[in-house]
């Protein structure tokens, strides 16, 4: 009796065993949900600054982390021009205001913002294709200089625009 159950439970284990490597799941970890067998191509432009405020070095920063984005978590392609998906557009807004104020009356925090304005064409399906704007906040205490922290809040709001792009155009969440 006890060889039957022992029997039974080995079998039953070598067929859960089977199964399990039988079945194959696909997870993409990047968010990408890009069918590589029509897309293969991007073309990403550079986005100009448009806004009334000018951080010159923003430009770039901006460019760089968006193309490095779809590099790093794509296998597409970037190409110059005619690219199965296309993502253009411009920084339309970089400003700062005031956030909170203290006990005294002076501003206790500064919030800098910064807004990217996105045309994005999908090539092999037009449904997909939309027009949108992108924005990033960072907050700094009023006691610090902007020229002090600039750098390091456009690349955090940089990081959080390019990324909520990228959702957007491939991840189809």
């Amino acid at each position: 009796m006890k060889t039957r159950y022992i029997l039974a439970f080995a079998i039953c284990c070598i067929t859960t065993l089977t199964a399990l490597v039988a079945c194959s799941v696909s997870y993409k970890f990047n968010g990408a949900s890009i069918d590589y067998t029509q897309t293969k191509t991007i073309t990403i432009s550079d986005f100009p600054i448009r806004a009334t405020y000018v951080w010159g070095p923003m430009q770039s920063i901006f460019n760089n982390r968006l193309k490095d984005v779809y590099a790093q978590q794509t296998r597409l392609s970037q190409v110059k021009k005619g690219g199965d998906l296309k993502v253009e557009g411009e920084i339309t807004q970089y400003q700062q205001r005031n956030k909170s104020v203290s006990a005294d009356g002076y501003s206790a925090q500064t919030e800098l913002s910064m807004t990217v304005n996105v045309r994005f064409t999908n090539n092999k399906n037009h449904t997909q294709d939309f027009e949108r704007s992108f924005t990033a906040t960072a907050t700094y205490e009023s006691t610090r200089s902007l020229n002090s922290v600039q750098e390091q809040l456009v690349t955090e709001m940089t990081k959080d625009i390019c990324d909520q792009i990228f959702n957007a155009t491939v991840a189809n969440w």
